[in-house]
């Protein structure tokens, strides 16, 4: 391996525990920062192949395998001991946050759809953020504590969400009549093992401890359905899957967290794709995407000077930002930005 490779590790999960993990997951944070500091271990990870590189699947392995939930140096010891057996497990799974919360972030653009409303989720991994119409949420706003619910009544999955604007409260919600997935590898919300290797990707600390046991209600209603996920290339596939929606609804194509794992050329390919679907497939599209702020260029040059989006998604509909919304949806915040866009 070269020597620019282990540097690259290094400054990888230097900015993990930093940036990402910092005020959130303070274990994640130590292991991040004592992985970046000992040249054994950086040489370890950059002789993997680059997707099993990444904090979050080294670190889901290794508890996956029994890693004590420790401080560095006592997990030290013990990833030394099992390196083995999280690169066997690192080699067979895969990364796939499945944040049902999130919905809270996209049903203030949804609920402003007016008319049936096909869902299209490119990276869907179980499809839990496919059901944002079927779960009750908490919105903290300004103006004290409001809660939307189902049309038809309170579900057994609760999300929360802080609102900076009363605005932005959700007046109903949408009226869903159709929802796909696309994803390299579809997960089965009804497969347990599949389910706990979700629920294991889920960051350890206090910040995190609510979204497992949401994670789990969530899945037992995704199940019920089995929503049809297509297992593809997300640029390849998605203007198929898209004609395939029905003609008479407004079709949203949404993503979060998914086109970091695409290189420069096919973020902007996916963005080009977005930009001529409509036309392309003969219906009226919107698309809302929540990614971290430097995916794409053309959103960058949209945003103010200055702005902090740190553990925060860009949200942006039809290419315009309109909110920064919380990785995890805990938050929903449209005042940074000073924009407004109506769909």
């Amino acid at each position: 391996m070269s020597a620019s490779a282990v540097e690259s590790v290094a400054t990888v999960y230097a900015d993990f525990g930093r940036r990402w993990a910092h005020g959130t997951s303070p274990l994640y944070e130590y292991w991040a920062i004592g992985i970046a500091t000992d040249p054994d271990m950086t040489r370890r990870i950059a002789a993997l192949e680059p997707r099993m590189r990444q904090p979050n699947i080294v670190f889901a392995a290794a508890r996956w395998e029994g890693c004590p939930l420790a401080p560095w140096p006592q997990a030290r010891s013990w990833f030394a001991a099992n390196w083995h057996r999280v690169v066997a497990t690192a080699a067979v799974r895969s990364t796939q946050t499945n944040e049902p919360n999130r919905c809270a972030t996209l049903l203030p653009p949804l609920s402003r759809i007016t008319g049936p409303v096909a869902l299209l989720e490119v990276g869907t991994a179980a499809g839990l953020c496919l059901f944002p119409d079927r779960y009750s949420v908490d919105y903290a706003t300004p103006s004290g504590p409001r809660r939307v619910d189902p049309v038809d009544g309170e579900s057994a999955v609760t999300l929360a969400c802080r609102l900076d604007a009363d605005a932005s409260l959700p007046a109903r919600m949408p009226d869903v009549v159709w929802r796909r997935g696309i994803d390299l590898s579809p997960v089965d919300a009804g497969d347990l093992d599949a389910v706990d290797w979700l629920a294991n990707l889920v960051w350890p600390g206090p910040d995190h401890d609510a979204r497992v046991a949401r994670l789990r209600a969530a899945a037992a209603v995704v199940a019920q359905e089995r929503p049809e996920i297509i297992a593809g290339d997300l640029l390849e596939t998605v203007t198929d899957a898209a004609a395939a929606a029905p003609a008479d609804a407004t079709l949203v194509v949404f993503h979060s967290a998914v086109l970091l794992y695409l290189d420069a050329a096919g973020r902007e390919r996916f963005a080009g794709i977005m930009a001529g679907l409509g036309a392309a497939i003969g219906r009226r599209v919107v698309w809302i995407s929540n990614e971290t702020a430097g995916t794409l260029a053309r959103v960058d040059a949209q945003l103010p000077p200055g702005l902090d989006a740190h553990h925060r998604f860009v949200q942006t509909v039809d290419g315009a930002p309109v909110a920064l919304a919380g990785q995890h949806g805990a938050v929903y915040e449209t005042r940074p930005l000073a924009l407004r866009h109506r769909v």
